[in-house]
């Protein structure tokens, strides 16, 4: 069997209403199972409601700074954003499972706010992911992270959780 992966969210904002936190924990309890998660919350760059382009770049290189701050040592990097490879769960559960086989312990995963992540953050990642060509808000978007990598899990185990 092999060891358990650490798994950790970055994630650049705050879960502010109930029906998110709410499943988010309830995928962390799922989770703690299958692997070592850790959440962790960075501070948004605060924007006007009608930004510039140059604002916007400028708060995702702020948010690109403390995301690096806090980027365990090692390990896979994924940052989900709009233009990345899309898996589908037997594809995720098998990519996590062949980073395990090779002895990846740590895996990370970025989440951007509202803008996104800094294409520094993007280009550094060892696997560019998305959940879909649709536009979600960040914080489903961890909800439906989690939930993925619940299923994913459960896929390596057999369990009927998949059908």
């Amino acid at each position: 069997m092999t060891p358990m992966q650490n798994v950790t969210l970055l994630c650049v904002g705050k879960l502010k209403e109930p029906f998110y936190a709410d499943a988010c924990a309830e995928y962390q309890k799922r989770l703690a199972r299958h692997c070592d998660l850790s959440i962790r919350e960075l501070p948004e760059a605060r924007l006007g409601d009608a930004p510039s382009p140059a604002e916007i770049a400028a708060a995702l290189e702020k948010e690109a700074d403390a995301v690096e701050s806090r980027l365990p040592r090692g390990g896979a990097l994924i940052a989900l954003c709009i233009e990345g490879k899309e898996l589908s769960s037997a594809e995720l559960s098998e990519t996590l499972a062949r980073w395990a086989a090779r002895g990846v312990s740590q895996l990370t995963f970025l989440i951007g706010g509202s803008f996104g992540l800094a294409e520094r953050l993007k280009s550094r990642a060892d696997l560019r992911l998305s959940m879909s060509p649709m536009t979600f808000p960040h914080h489903l978007a961890r909800v439906m992270l989690l939930e993925q990598l619940y299923r994913a899990y459960q896929i390596q185990s057999g369990t009927k959780y998949h059908k």
